[in-house]
């Protein structure tokens, strides 16, 4: 038999649920949907070294921050010295000719390949061309990382 207490228990857990079903779904709502970033639209910011379009800096459902941006170093020219730090970093080369170094290791790359960099490992691109190098740069903020 039903007693009143457990028409109680039922009712608050059945609100409880229903209360945390509508905030995640307001939080996810919150979150950016699919969306494309055409290269025209992105402004070229001048660097010491070249030049940086910013594509994007969120947050999305799954990532506390997702970054991404385009560099482009001149021939020569690294857009910054070798360093680590804790979110992952996927680089794709767009054009150019660079040098990955990891963990003191380097390796020359061309357009299309692709650059993995794991979490404070130690990692620096330069350009070793004769013309600029473009690449493109996403950085993924797993919860609890994020810098903002």
């Amino acid at each position: 038999m039903v007693t009143r207490r457990d028409l109680v228990v039922g009712v608050l857990a059945a609100c409880a649920t229903m209360v945390a079903v509508a905030f995640a779904q307001s939080n996810e709502e919150s979150k950016p949907r699919s969306t494309v970033v055409d290269w025209q639209q992105m402004k070229a910011v001048p660097t010491k070294t070249g030049e940086r379009r910013d594509v994007m800096k969120m947050s999305t459902v799954t990532l506390d921050q997702l970054e991404m941006h385009v560099t482009t170093v001149g021939p020569g020219q690294r857009s910054h010295e070798p360093h680590r730090h804790p979110e992952e970093e996927l680089m794709i080369v767009k054009e150019g000719t660079v040098e990955s170094m990891q963990n003191g290791e380097t390796v020359r790359l061309g357009p299309g390949s692709v650059i993995f960099e794991a979490s404070n490992e130690l990692h620096g691109v330069v350009n070793v061309g004769d013309a600029p190098a473009t690449y493109y740069v996403i950085k993924f903020y797993p919860p609890g990382l994020a810098t903002h």
